[in-house]
């Protein structure tokens, strides 16, 4: 029996922008130069955007709400969104992605995944990045990070090593110890939470995540126990897929004491409203169906769902959408322990596509 031939280790790159909506308006509005700036809403229930580098030294981040922002630096320029804008650069430097490959993943307005694996460039993928990078800057005044790697879980970790306007290359050789270097919190698919989690179990660093077994990754984490198994070993065998389209927006806590009173039930509804209406602020999306999703202390899950006339995304609706739907479940008898809001029937240019191992030389 003849074994069908080995596939050749992929090249993936993965382009993230750098602090692309301040960036945009930083280079349309040179006296906007230098200064802390915020795009988003400057109310005192807004939500950040985005942040210039000059204000994320002073903690400044996406998804923060704008009065938190404005205590951390007083001298904070708020601006207003311009959705228009930001999609008609998208397009440009996805334009200049498609001289490359068409195998092009977008996974917002600002950052995609190519393959690269069998361009027609005849270049390797480190110097496809150095010349996309190259035409971005040069094309649109705007700079951006690359990171070049085997699979898609490295190449994101990398284009976040030598921010902003860097390159980073994590070849097969490098990829494990590149990998067990790094704090778990990190990782892809790591939030603060999960994080956390870790840290009791004494797992801090890609080293300490493979020290663990299967069994024991997937006996606290579940099914994710597979994925960071995999992680902490520099796998990921997920393919670059061209122009899917999102189909929604989810955030979700998992909370260390479970909640009862409507105050804390409130209150543990509002990291999911920032997350989302953060990421849909940063993809220019909307959507018309809010869903809620509660589990209780024995882990019995419920989901709730409405969908509204007209799409949304502010923080305020999706928050008080939430709650609406949290009320025909109050009072609470027994502890919750995760509650996590969704937004699906999106609109918007991030869910449609645009006009969505040795040896290998990258």
């Amino acid at each position: 029996m003849t074994l069908a031939p080995t596939p050749p280790p992929r090249k993936v790159i993965h382009i993230d922008m750098d602090a692309f909506y301040a960036s945009v308006e930083q280079r349309d509005h040179p006296a906007l130069r230098g200064l802390p700036l915020a795009v988003g809403g400057s109310r005192e229930r807004g939500v950040v955007a985005a942040a210039s580098y000059e204000a994320r030294r002073f903690g400044v981040r996406s998804a923060m709400s704008s009065a938190t922002a404005r205590r951390l630096c007083p001298a904070l320029v708020f601006v207003p969104p311009r959705f228009d804008v930001y999609k008609a650069v998208s397009r440009q430097i996805r334009d200049i992605f498609a001289r490359y490959t068409p195998l092009i993943e977008p996974l917002s307005l600002d950052e995609a995944y190519l393959d690269v694996t069998a361009s027609p460039s005849g270049l390797t993928a480190t110097a496809i990045a150095q010349a996309i990078r190259a035409s971005i800057r040069q094309e649109t005044g705007l700079t951006a990070s690359a990171g070049v790697s085997y699979n898609k879980f490295l190449a994101k970790l990398a284009s976040d090593q030598n921010k902003p306007d860097g390159l980073c290359v994590v070849t097969p050789r490098k990829g494990p110890a590149f990998v067990e270097a790094l704090p778990v919190g990190r990782f892809h698919g790591v939030g603060p939470v999960t994080a956390a989690r870790m840290h009791k179990l004494g797992i801090f660093t890609g080293a300490d995540l493979r020290a663990r077994d299967l069994a024991f990754l997937q006996e606290h984490f579940g099914k994710a126990g597979e994925y960071y198994h995999l992680a902490a070993r520099g796998i990921d065998h997920r393919p670059v897929r061209a122009d899917r389209p999102r189909k929604s927006v989810g955030s979700e806590s998992t909370f260390p004491e479970d909640l009862v009173e409507h105050e804390a039930l409130v209150a543990g509804l509002l990291p999911a409203a920032d997350a989302v209406a953060g990421h849909c602020a940063r993809q220019g999306l909307a959507g018309r169906t809010v869903t809620l999703k509660l589990r209780y202390a024995d882990f019995r899950q419920v989901t709730r769902a409405r969908t509204l006339p007209a799409p949304i995304a502010d923080r305020e609706t999706l928050l008080a959408t939430g709650v609406e739907l949290l009320a025909p479940l109050e009072p609470v008898t027994q502890g919750i322990r995760l509650l996590g809001l969704t937004l699906s029937n999106l609109t918007g240019d991030g869910d449609d596509p645009p006009d969505g191992q040795l040896g290998l030389e990258l």
